[in-house]
């Protein structure tokens, strides 16, 4: 593989110093698949030469995953390690930062019963919500990037041997992810003030419903009370300027639980526990999916809706341009850390207490009353298109325009960032 070693080296800064911005003194966590080693072993030496005080590897292997979801007794599938949690969750309370190294294979579970994946990921889901809750709150920094593992490579490019493919993945996100830059730190600086701009216009606005409509889509979102747009560089809760995703494209907010009601039609497969589902539609009616369909993977997707009480509702709406570099690469990534910044989005499940005001502190009743969704899974899936319309709803029940074929149909101006 001709990859250099320099861009290696750049694209590890970019995660250490843009992603999760490490500190001198901090522990970092690092989940991984085993066929990033030598990645990992790059990523290690930097974050301990910027004074990391432990450096924690959790490898994954997907061959073993594998055998396990399709041999294991289900007992032992809906048991998950409770050790392994109790670690995790003691880790970021003690300060340290999270980097997932992500990159599957779409395909890996497609002849497993989805029966068996369903009662894993709920066990995972319950077991680690308490580590989870300090990653969605902020509390502490962490970011996700890709790393382009072979068989994730050859379902994007099925016409090249494994490692051809590897190594154009690579080259894609290496200009996805601004490696090809001179000075890929400063790029990521630049682009994380234009999302300011477009997050701040919106936060501004206050809109009361989005209003979407385009092939296969119409559909009306009502946004949270005192809600937050986000996007681009987040703040944890002590005040350090983070990336939670490289790449990223979006600025995204809260629905209200309740107030999500029409039709909307998916653009890009959705890669979920080992299996794709594609070509879906969603049925909303007060905030709950009341119909779906899918021309493949509609048992996965009926095990991610049925997940629990809020996995049927949504937690997060995003915008992205069309003509994000992710959407202009022609590519579908069959990934969703790249797939979700190459379209317009939602996700079923649980809503970032971040995207409201206050939210970080709210008990349950406090989340019911004001429309905040909870459960034990976030998915993202893509509904956007160069024939996308979202309109804005105002408090006066004025309609203004938000997108217009994909793109921004709004100029920003500089404004003053939200309290």
């Amino acid at each position: 593989m001709s990859i250099k070693r320099s861009d290696l080296e750049k694209y590890a800064d970019l995660a250490l110093k843009n992603g999760v911005n490490l500190q001198r003194r901090q522990g970092l966590i690092i989940n991984a698949p085993i066929e990033a080693a030598d990645f990992v072993r790059i990523v290690t030496a930097k974050a301990y030469g910027m004074g990391a005080k432990n450096v924690h590897v959790e490898w994954n292997d997907e061959m073993l995953n594998y055998m396990k979801m399709k041999h294991a007794p289900m007992d032992v599938l809906k048991d998950f390690p409770k050790w392994k949690a109790e670690g995790l969750e003691a880790m970021v309370a003690d300060g340290y930062g999270l980097l997932t190294i992500y990159g599957p294979d779409p395909d890996l579970m497609k002849n497993v019963d989805q029966k068996r994946v369903a009662a894993a990921s709920k066990a995972s889901g319950e077991a680690l919500s308490g580590y989870r809750d300090y990653l969605m709150n902020d509390k502490t920094t962490w970011t996700i990037v890709a790393y382009p593992q072979k068989a994730w490579a050859q379902k994007v490019f099925p016409d090249a041997s494994p490692e051809e493919a590897q190594e154009q993945l690579w080259k894609e996100i290496f200009r996805i992810t601004r490696v090809d830059k001179d000075d890929p730190v400063q790029a990521w600086e630049e682009h994380n003030e234009a999302l300011r701009q477009a997050r701040e216009y919106l936060n501004q606005k206050q809109y009361k419903k989005l209003h979407y409509s385009g092939p296969g889509t119409k559909l009306t979102i009502e946004l949270v009370s005192n809600h937050l747009w986000h996007g681009g560089a987040a703040e944890s809760e002590e005040g350090r300027t983070f990336n939670p995703n490289i790449p990223t494209e979006e600025v995204f907010t809260m629905p209200h639980k309740y107030g999500v009601n029409g039709k909307v039609s998916s653009t890009k497969p959705l890669s979920y526990a080992g299996n794709l589902i594609e070509n879906f539609t969603l049925t909303f009616k007060d905030g709950k999916v009341v119909d779906y369909a899918a021309e493949s993977g509609e048992e996965t997707l009926k095990h991610l809706i049925e997940s629990d009480d809020g996995s049927a509702r949504l937690g997060e709406v995003a915008l992205v341009p069309h003509a994000s570099p992710v959407s202009q690469s022609g590519h579908i990534f069959f990934n969703t850390l790249y797939d979700e910044n190459a379209s317009c989005h939602l996700a079923l499940g649980k809503a970032y207490p971040t995207n409201i005001k206050g939210g970080s502190s709210f008990n349950k009743e406090q989340m019911e009353s004001h429309g905040v969704n909870d459960s034990l899974v976030h998915e993202d899936f893509m509904m956007g298109s160069d024939e996308l319309n979202i309109d804005g709803e105002t408090k006066e029940g004025l309609y203004e325009p938000i997108f217009r074929n994909g793109m921004w149909a709004v100029d920003f101006e500089e404004t003053e960032e939200t309290p």
